[in-house]
């Protein structure tokens, strides 16, 4: 797929971390970004950066996706383009003791669960939504309507202690990529997930030097964080690349992670 001001484009969790990084690699190609966010104050800037709109949308809603989708293709017309990097985590073991009582405890399910319709139900949400648009574009070469990236993350394959339901929400984003590919094959929608290691995102921003120094220790080659460009270089690669379809790509450095 060409990249130019006649494609529009949505990422959602784009105000900030590797969806902001996306949406402004594919504005600095002249693509019409839409940035979906809950985070109204950094959305808005970004996308007034960017030359784009802006839409809140919480994922898990099904009338804020609705209302988003319709902001944006008022805006910019149906998208080609969607990017799923909205998404969260916790960390909480399955079972446990509380340490100053020794009382047992388990995983708060309703918190296992928030994960899941946020990380899982929330992308494959967005992705039938915009599938659904993308069906009454007009194919472009090799009958190409549309070309959607999901982010899952390397905790999908090993995750730590404490990721139970981190990991079980981004190994369902990769488990469902290739079927999602194989249900939109013949209406020319290519899938593909990318899985990150360790980013510096805003989260990892807030955590101490010596813990970021300790995980950049950690990664086999190069040592350091991921910058959230590189991922966004990885999204446009699989974007604009008409033969990448149906692929969970780790970019990682080479990290696989311990179990704690």
């Amino acid at each position: 797929m060409k990249l130019d001001n006649s494609v529009a484009a949505v990422v959602t969790g784009g105000a900030s971390g590797l969806g902001e990084a996306t949406a402004r690699a594919l504005a600095a190609q002249g693509v019409k970004v839409a940035i979906f966010d809950m985070n109204e104050a950094t959305g808005e800037a970004v996308a007034k950066d960017i030359g784009g709109v802006f839409c809140k949308v919480n994922v898990t809603s099904d009338a804020d996706v609705d209302a988003g989708f319709e902001k944006a293709r008022a805006a910019h017309g149906q998208e080609r383009i969607l990017v799923n990097c909205a998404g969260t985590g916790n960390a909480a073991k399955t079972a446990g003791r509380d340490k100053a009582t020794g009382e047992t405890k388990h995983f708060p399910l309703d918190a296992f669960d928030r994960i899941i319709q946020i990380n899982l139900v929330g992308t494959f949400r967005c992705i039938a939504k915009s599938a659904k648009g993308m069906l009454d574009l007009e194919p472009l070469e090799d009958g190409l309507r549309g070309a959607i990236v999901n982010t899952a993350s390397v905790a999908a394959e090993d995750g730590q202690m404490g990721q139970a339901a981190y990991s079980a929400s981004k190994g369902g984003v990769v488990g469902m990529t290739l079927p999602i590919a194989r249900d939109l094959m013949s209406e020319g929608i290519r899938v593909n997930c990318i899985l990150p290691g360790i980013f510096n995102t805003p989260l990892m921003n807030n955590a101490p030097e010596a813990v970021k120094a300790g995980l950049a220790a950690s990664v086999p080659f190069p040592k350091r964080l991921g910058n959230p460009e590189e991922y966004a270089h990885l999204a446009l690669t699989m974007i604009t690349n008409d033969y990448f379809n149906g692929e969970d790509v780790r970019l990682d450095g080479g990290i696989r992670m311990a179990p704690r």
